[in-house]
């Protein structure tokens, strides 16, 4: 999600100063003393109150790390929005230039749009919630926010906290799990554990279950505009389109894989051998030193970027790993998600989540558009544009100090992807047919792509949580993987490789894909990087090397 003003802010710094140097701020803020310059001063103030409340709350606590009470971010908060509404009001609709013209509009919608801080308890969302499953009638009554609401809350307790042999882990814990035991019973009994989770989002799979009741109710909502379609077409791509590109990636994953039926927790061994391989040399307390290591020897010096880390396990934390702005005057990236147990999947997951941190402290523009990019997918994409160096096995040998057989680590690459892809079809399907059971619908997808042993009996597919709460979220990823293999292909066959390093890398990219925010559409950018609207070679080539790698 996200800076003339902020970039200030760094240039004491050596990452700073590359920074500054290397960027040409074409979005040129207000004078100061203008009605505009101060209206953007007192906008820029009040976005940085809402985010250092945001982190607080999302934190648990009643005071910010920098040392403020919640109540009197809540007061100064709506204070700041009250004097920015009155600016806005000072600014004359005439005889602004084009560049400011198009900033008050943006600055508009925005301020307009903000509700008072003053919210809720967060303290009340870490009150039990009952989950008992709820009769037909109450099911069918449920208004279709609350439901969704309500799910969410079950499906983040259930996956928070889930007991197996004795032990409480959560579900990333028992994902990675699955990669790495050798015994076959235990591993199903690691996959069954999650019942849990799947069953407080799909019940039984009948006509009242929670899930098949807001899909559809979603659908009459959207009458025919859904998110999956606008997100493609956002970036230049038709629905059709998109569609035919995430049956090619299955395909082509299909392609590489041996010509057997897997259980679901087999498949997950099988794609787990780079893990099995190297997860011993990522201890739990070594996720931020490596995370830190391989980020700095790109030229992003986490520390002086401002990147904050809360990984800690806590009851009530948001289920779902993300980043965001902790203040943007200066920025502070901070990354939310809970680790019990280190290993290589959570430090890919980790590398993910500090490409977006990265992302955003290299934001250069005037603050009303100082903001993550108009498109969840570019922002997806981009978080993955260093990360996936991962997988190589010149990356592994410098950062981890050993390394996997090629051909493992290619589909400990793409397992994640085409699960991402196999979970977007999934959506697009299942709100194309909503009275169609959904374990039928990913039982066909997993079975035909996946090469996995048919299981309607069991909703497996609801182990994410974007799948409840942000229908169409997933094609982010999924679309992602297709978007930034072409820009990783473009950006080496222009820069070279960077696996091993590059101390230049991070002021290159910042300048040309980093910095924009809302300064420019988020497909220009793509297509200015590019050259040409974004294709699905470059990831098809690249999963071409998992058939050449035995």
């Amino acid at each position: 999600m996200p800076k003339t003003l902020i970039s200030l802010r760094l240039t004491g710094t050596l990452t700073g100063m590359m920074l500054v140097m290397s960027l040409r701020l074409d979005a040129q803020a207000a004078p100061a003393a203008s009605p505009m310059g101060r209206l953007e001063s007192a906008y820029l103030d009040l976005r940085d109150l809402r985010d250092q409340l945001g982190v607080t709350r999302s934190q648990g606590a009643r005071v910010s790390p920098r040392g403020i009470p919640v109540d009197s971010l809540v007061a100064r908060s709506d204070r700041a929005r009250d004097a920015a509404t009155a600016l806005l009001a000072q600014v004359p609709s005439r005889g602004l230039s084009p560049g400011d013209s198009a900033a008050l509009v943006s600055l508009r919608r925005e301020i307009v749009s903000m509700g008072s801080a003053a919210q809720s308890n967060p303290e009340a969302a870490a009150k039990p919630v009952d989950c008992q499953p709820a009769s037909t009638e109450v099911l069918a009554s449920a208004a279709l926010d609350s439901l969704t609401r309500h799910t969410f809350e079950c499906y983040g307790a259930a996956a928070r906290r889930i007991v197996f042999e004795g032990d409480t882990l959560d579900r990333l814990s028992i994902l990675g799990l699955l990669g790495r035991t050798d015994d076959p019973a235990r591993r199903q009994r690691l996959f069954l554990a999650l019942e849990p989770v799947w069953r407080s989002v799909n019940g039984d799979d009948r006509d009242a279950s929670p899930f098949r009741v807001m899909a559809r109710g979603r659908v009459h909502r959207w009458a025919g505009a859904t998110p999956m379609a606008a997100r493609a077409r956002s970036l230049g791509v038709s629905p059709e389109v998109l569609e035919k590109w995430l049956v090619s990636v299955l395909e082509a994953w299909r392609a590489g894989m041996p010509d057997t039926l897997l259980e679901p927790w087999d498949f997950y061994y099988l794609t787990g051998a780079a893990s099995r391989e190297l997860s011993s040399r990522v201890p739990l307390d070594s996720l931020t030193a490596l995370t830190g290591r391989y980020y700095g020897s790109l030229g992003a010096d986490l520390a002086r970027l401002r990147v904050h880390f809360d990984l800690v396990p806590r009851p009530g934390k948001y289920p779902i790993s993300f980043t965001d702005f902790g203040g943007r005057n200066p920025v502070e990236p901070w990354i939310f998600t809970s680790y019990r147990i280190g290993g290589i999947d959570n430090l890919g997951e980790l590398l993910h989540e500090t490409g977006h941190a990265v992302h955003i402290a290299a934001i250069r523009t005037r603050p009303a558009y100082l903001d993550w990019p108009d498109s969840d997918t570019f922002t997806e994409a981009i978080a993955d544009i260093a990360y996936l160096e991962m997988f190589e096995p010149r990356w592994q040998r410098k950062f981890l100090g050993a390394t996997a057989p090629l051909d493992a680590s290619l589909r400990a690459k793409y397992s994640g992807i085409v699960m991402d892809v196999a979970w977007s079809l999934f959506e697009i399907r299942a709100y194309r047919s909503p009275e169609t059971s959904p374990n039928q619908i990913w039982t066909e997808i997993t079975n035909r792509y996946l090469r996995i042993r048919p299981h309607p009996e069991w909703s497996w597919w609801a182990m994410r949580g974007q799948l409840v709460d942000s229908p169409g979220y997933m094609l982010n990823y999924a679309f992602g993987a297709i978007l930034i293999a072409d820009i990783r292909a473009r950006l080496i066959s222009v820069r070279g490789r960077f696996t091993a390093g590059d101390a230049g890398w991070y002021p290159w990219v910042s300048a040309r894909l980093y910095r924009f925010g809302h300064e420019r559409p988020a497909r220009k950018v793509v297509e200015d990087f590019l050259g040409r609207p974004v294709g699905v070679s470059a990831i098809l080539a690249d999963m071409a090397r998992i058939r050449g790698a035995h």
